[in-house]
């Protein structure tokens, strides 16, 4: 726990949590979750998302499942893969933290292949950046998203 016992740190047990003034816990708007099976892919998102003075914690789709919710994350960005559906089993995990957080947070983007099937279902996924992507794509919608939620 950080000294205030509030904001991230380590509980006791020495697990990492993210809790706000009010015990509760709350996402953490300066760490983004980014996952794919594509180790390149991310990377160049990772360094991205940096020059956003966000943290980036880089994981493949079943290291996701285990640390989304020890994470708790403002933003995940997930590779869907060349058919969309490399991350589908991370959407059970944000769902159950937005319903923790009481709110749309995590918030989602999806790094799409048009020639997948469309966006998974469940209204999950909060912005859509079609690959290949550039900088000058993906860091506005990064900005947008966490400016939103800051509000």
């Amino acid at each position: 726990m950080t000294a205030s016992g509030v904001g991230p740190g380590f509980d006791q047990d020495r697990t990492f949590s993210n809790r706000d003034a009010a015990g509760e816990m709350a996402p953490d708007l300066s760490r983004v979750l980014v996952v794919g099976n594509s180790q390149i892919n991310r990377i160049v998102v990772a360094k991205i998302v940096e020059r956003s003075g966000l943290k980036p914690v880089s994981e493949n789709p079943v290291g996701a499942v285990r640390a989304l919710p020890l994470l708790l994350p403002g933003l995940v960005i997930l590779d869907g893969g060349p058919d969309n559906k490399d991350c589908d089993s991370v959407i059970a995990g944000v769902v159950a933290l937005r319903r923790a957080s009481g709110g749309n947070l995590p918030a989602v983007i999806l790094l799409s292949n048009h020639s997948g099937r469309p966006v998974p279902p469940g209204g999950v996924i909060d912005a859509v950046v079609t690959k290949p992507f550039t900088t000058d794509q993906l860091q506005p919608v990064v900005d947008r998203l966490l400016q939103k939620a800051r509000a």
